[in-house]
C-alpha cells in the first residue's frame, strides 16, 4: 500500500504517478548517461508547472497549502518513475527555506544539497542554489558562476558534484539538524515509492516468467522472497507516512519519528530492491532493464542521509529519556454524536465495584463493541475508537475473552438462536472458559488434513446409570495438541472429520464440545521454557449432540475461518512491548552501552504499531483490509524474537546471575519462539501472503 490512506492522497498519488510516469524520466537519464553536468531542466520546469515543490508551501507565500504528508505522497510517485533532477533537495527547501519558500514553489528556485561540509552537492547541476552545513549554520549559496566538479554518483538520474561554496546567506532559524530531519523525512518518501515500484516489478515477473513447466511464482523460494518484500516494503512506507504525518508533532515527537525513518526506510529500500534483482534473474542483472537504476537509486539516499546506526543510537538515547511515539487518531466531529453518551456510561462503569464491571460491559455492549447487537453494539470503526478511549480515560479495563473471542463471534455468525443464548453471554461475563481442539500431532499448520473422527449416532448415554433413546449426536474420537487452557476450561471449539469421502476442506464439521464429557483425557505438555502452557487432549469415543454441531454438517472449514465482517478496530499504545523495554532499561542504567542494536528494537518495535495504526486508519476511512494488517503480524514476530534475544545478548554473564531480569529476558527469549509457530508458521503465513495478498500463483 503506499504511504497515502485518505480519499484525497488516494487521488493524489494516482494524479502524481500518472503524470511522472508521462515524462520519460528514466529514458531522458538514460540518453545523459555520460553527461556528468546534465542539468534535467525540462524535468525541473515540469516539476514547476506542476506544483511539485509547493505542495506544502502556505498559500500565502505562493504555494498550495498542502500538508508535509501531501508533499511526501507526490515525492513517492515521482520516485516511482524515477523523476531525474534535483527535486529531493528543491522539496526540503520547500520546507526550511521560510518567505523564501515563495520562489521554490514558483519554480523560480531549484536547490542543491551540501550536507556533509567537505563541498559535495548533491543535485548542483540544474540547481539555482545549494543548501549547504557549514558547521552549525546552514547557508543559501547561489550556484551561479560557481564550477561545479563531477563526482561520483551511483543514481544515473541525479549527478553529484563538488564546488567552492564559501559564499552565501545564513538561513535564520535552520540548523543542520532541522535541515537533516527534513532530508530524511522526505528522502524516506523516495525510498517507499522505489521498493513499492521493486516489489511491484518483481510480483509481475514471478506471475508470468516459467521455468521448469511452471510460472516461477509458485515456487516456495520465490513466493516467500516476495513476501519478505512486502514485509520490507510496507514497514518502509509505514516510517515514511509517519515521519511526514508527525511534521506538525511536537519536536521530540517529530524526531523521533524521524529517526524511526532513518533507521528502516534506507537499508530497507535496497534490501528490496536488492531482492527485485534477484527475483528478475538474469535479465535483472543486465543494464537494459530498468531494476539497477532503483538500486541504484536506493544506495545513494541511504548515503545521502547517512547509516542507519546513527540514526538508531540517538533514537535509543530519545528512549531512554522516556521518548515514544504517541500515536493518535484524530476523529475530527465524527465521533461528537456519540462521545458524550459513552463518557457518561464509562464513568458509570467505572463506579461500579470491581466485581460489577465485566457484567455492565456485557450488559452494554461495550466490552465487544464490534460484535452484533445485542451482545454488541455493532459499532462502527469509529465509535470503537470513542469507547476505547473513553474506557481508558475512565480508568476502565477490559478482561480478555481469550479463546472466547475466537468462539463465540463464531456462534454468533453461524449458531442457532439457541446456541447464541446458551453460549454468547455466559462467555462475556465470564462463566464459560473456552479452549480451541484444532490442532492435532499430523495437522498443525496443514489443519485440513486433521484425523480426528466424527461418527453419527442416534443415542446416548445421559449419566453413568443408562442411556436416553432419540438423542442424536456423534462421537468424537482423536487426538488434539497445543491446546492452551484445555486444563481449566469448561468447553472447546473442535473440528472434526465428519465425511472421509470428499476434499479433506469439505469433510469437516465445526463441534462445541463440553470438556466434563466422558472420554476426554487432558495431559499436560511440557514446554521448552520448562512451563505447560499447553496439553494434549485425547478424545474417546466423545459423545456431542446434535445441538453443539456449529453451521452445517461438513461446512466446519469454512467456520474454522470465520471473522465477523465488522472488525475489532483498536490503536496500538505507545509502550515497545517487554524486550524493547528491557533493552532502554538495561541502556539507561549503564548496564549496556550498545545504543545502536537498542535503538533498531525500538524502531521495529514503533514500526509493528504505526502498521496496526495504518490498518485502523484504512478501517476508519471506509477501505478494506489492506495488507498492513497481515505484515504486522510477521514483523511483529520477528521484532519480538529479535528483541528477546537482543536482551539476553547485553546481559552478558549477568544471565547466570539468576536475578529477575535475567529469568524474564531468558523466558521471554525462549518463549517467543512459538510466535513463528503458532496460528500458523512464518513460513506458512508468507506462503498466503504471496497468494492473497500479492497474487502468486499456487505451487
Amino acid at each position: 500500500m503506499p504511504i497515502g490512506i485518505s480519499d484525497d492522497h488516494a487521488e493524489l498519488a494516482a494524479t502524481f504517478s500518472k503524470w511522472a510516469g508521462s515524462l520519460g524520466g528514466i529514458e531522458a537519464a538514460r540518453a545523459v548517461e555520460d553527461d556528468p553536468l546534465a542539468g534535467f531542466t525540462e524535468h525541473s520546469a515540469a516539476v514547476a508547472a506542476m506544483g511539485l515543490a509547493g505542495i506544502a508551501v502556505p498559500e500565502e507565500e505562493g504555494g498550495a497549502g498542502g500538508s508535509v504528508a501531501d508533499l511526501a505522497v507526490a515525492l513517492e510517485a515521482a520516485a516511482s518513475a524515477l523523476l531525474p533532477g534535483p527535486l529531493l533537495g528543491t522539496a526540503v527547501a520547500s520546507l526550511v527555506l521560510g518567505e523564501l519558500a515563495g520562489s521554490v514553489a514558483a519554480g523560480e528556485m531549484r536547490v542543491a544539497l551540501a550536507l556533509a561540509g567537505d563541498g559535495v552537492a548533491h543535485d548542483a547541476p540544474g540547481a539555482t542554489h545549494a543548501l549547504v552545513v557549514d558547521g552549525d549554520e546552514v547557508r543559501l549559496v547561489p550556484l551561479g558562476g560557481v564550477e561545479l566538479t563531477p563526482a561520483l554518483d551511483p543514481d544515473l538520474t541525479r549527478r553529484t558534484t563538488t564546488a567552492d561554496l564559501g559564499s552565501g546567506d545564513v538561513v535564520p532559524g535552520l540548523t543542520p539538524a532541522r535541515l537533516h530531519q527534513a532530508v530524511v523525512t522526505l528522502a524516506a518518501a523516495e525510498a517507499s515509492g522505489v521498493a513499492r515500484w521493486c516489489l511491484d516489478t518483481a510480483v509481475e515477473y514471478a506471475g508470468v516468467r516459467e521455468q521448469f513447466g511452471q510460472k516461477i511464482g509458485a515456487f516456495q523460494a520465490i513466493k516467500h522472497l516476495c513476501a519478505e518484500m512486502l514485509e520490507h516494503s510496507e514497514s518502509v512506507t509505514a516510517a515514511a507516512w509517519d515521519a511526514a504525518t508527525a511534521a506538525t508533532d511536537d519536536p521530540a515527537q517529530q524526531e523521533f519519528a524521524a529517526l524511526v525513518a532513518g533507521t528502516v526506510c534506507f537499508d530497507g529500500a535496497v534490501v528490496v530492491a536488492q531482492a527485485c534483482i534477484q527475483v528478475l534473474g538474469g535479465i535483472g542483472f543486465t543494464f537494459e532493464h530498468d531494476a539497477h537504476l532503483y538500486l541504484r537509486r536506493a544506495i545513494a539516499l541511504r548515503s545521502l542521509v547517512g547509516s542507519s546506526g546513527r540514526f538508531a543510537g540517538r533514537l535509543a538515547d530519545l528512549a531512554t529519556q522516556d521518548v515514544r511515539r504517541e500515536l493518535a487518531v484524530e476523529l475530527g466531529d465524527a465521533d461528537q454524536s456519540t462521545r458524550e453518551a459513552v463518557r457518561a456510561e464509562a464513568t458509570r462503569i467505572a463506579g461500579l465495584p470491581e466485581d460489577q464491571r465485566r457484567g455492565a460491559l456485557a450488559e452494554t455492549g461495550y466490552l465487544t463493541p464490534h460484535w452484533p447487537k445485542p451482545h454488541g453494539r455493532g459499532a462502527s470503526p469509529v465509535d470503537q475508537l470513542v469507547i476505547d478511549q473513553e474506557l481508558a480515560r475512565a480508568g476502565v479495563e477490559r478482561p480478555d475473552l481469550r479463546i472466547g473471542a475466537w468462539a463465540a463471534p463464531t456462534i454468533l455468525a453461524h449458531g442457532t438462536d439457541e446456541q447464541r443464548e446458551r453460549f454468547v453471554g455466559p462467555t462475556l461475563r465470564g462463566e464459560i472458559e473456552w479452549c480451541q481442539l484444532f490442532s492435532e500431532p499430523g495437522a498443525g499448520s496443514d489443519l485440513a488434513s486433521l484425523r480426528t473422527k466424527a461418527t453419527r449416532v442416534s443415542t446416548s448415554a445421559t449419566d453413568g446409570e443408562g442411556s436416553t433413546d432419540g438423542i442424536g449426536g456423534w462421537r468424537l474420537s482423536g487426538q488434539k495438541v497445543w491446546t492452551s487452557l484445555a486444563e481449566r476450561s469448561d468447553w472447546g471449539i473442535c473440528l472434526a472429520r465428519t465425511n472421509a469421502e470428499v476434499r479433506q476442506h469439505a469433510g469437516i464439521t465445526y463441534f462445541l464440545v463440553d470438556m466434563r464429557s466422558e472420554g476426554i483425557d487432558v495431559r499436560p505438555l511440557r514446554e521448552l521454557t520448562g512451563q505447560a502452557m499447553f496439553n494434549e487432549v485425547f478424545l474417546d469415543d466423545v459423545f456431542v449432540p446434535d445441538d453443539c454441531v456449529v453451521g452445517e454438517v461438513d461446512g466446519g472449514w469454512r467456520l474454522a475461518r470465520t471473522t465477523l465482517a465488522n472488525e475489532r478496530v483498536a490503536m496500538a499504545g505507545s509502550r515497545l512491548g517487554d524486550s524493547p523495554e528491557r533493552a532502554v532499561s538495561l541502556l539507561a542504567s549503564g548496564a549496556t552501552d550498545d545504543r545502536v542494536a537498542v535503538g533498531r528494537a525500538v524502531a521495529w518495535a514503533t514500526v509493528v504499531s504505526l502498521l496496526s495504526t495504518r490498518a485502523t486508519l484504512r478501517s476508519l476511512s471506509g477501505q478494506g483490509p489492506g495488507a498492513e494488517s497481515s505484515v504486522a503480524k510477521l514483523v511483529g514476530v520477528r521484532s519480538r524474537q529479535d528483541s528477546a534475544e537482543l536482551v539476553v545478548t547485553l546481559l552478558g554473564d549477568r544471565l547466570f546471575a539468576g536475578d529477575e531480569v535475567a529469568r524474564q529476558a531468558l523466558h521471554e527469549q525462549l518463549t517467543t519462539r512459538c510466535l513463528s509457530i503458532a496460528g500458523g508458521t512464518t513460513q506458512v503465513l508468507r506462503n498466503v501472503a504471496g497468494e492473497r495478498i500479492l497474487g502468486l500463483p499456487r505451487g
